[in-house]
């Protein structure tokens, strides 16, 4: 088994409950962890016998540009996707992070994880 992580991937996005937020945008970073079997990969060194975390980037970015009112929602999206490209993966988690957010104090950032 192994784990594949995808760290620290960074969208300027409009997700927000608030109408302000949706208009303004803000800056996201999205962690994806994903337990594949990767022994194949590894005795093959081919990309074909890989999960392709190329691909799953390029889903993350298409789903980060869609706007959502929630985190929830924009996470559970992304599991859907990564599931639906990738049926044979173990588990997978999704991190979606707000950096600085607008809640009336200085905060670093809110945080979502999802796990499937």
């Amino acid at each position: 088994m192994g784990l594949i992580e995808l760290e620290g991937m960074e969208f300027y996005a409009s997700h927000g409950h608030f109408e302000a937020e949706r208009i303004v945008g803000n800056k996201f970073i999205v962690y994806v962890s994903i337990k594949t079997n990767c022994s194949k990969a590894g005795e093959t060194d081919k990309l074909e016998d890989a999960l392709n975390y190329q691909i799953v980037y390029n889903l993350v970015k298409a789903e980060m540009k869609i706007t959502s009112l929630l985190l929830e929602n924009v996470a559970k999206r992304i599991l859907d996707k990564i599931y639906a490209r990738f049926p044979s993966i173990e588990e997978a988690s999704v991190k979606v992070s707000k950096i600085n957010p607008s809640m009336g104090g200085q905060i670093e950032k809110v945080s979502l994880t999802l796990t499937r």
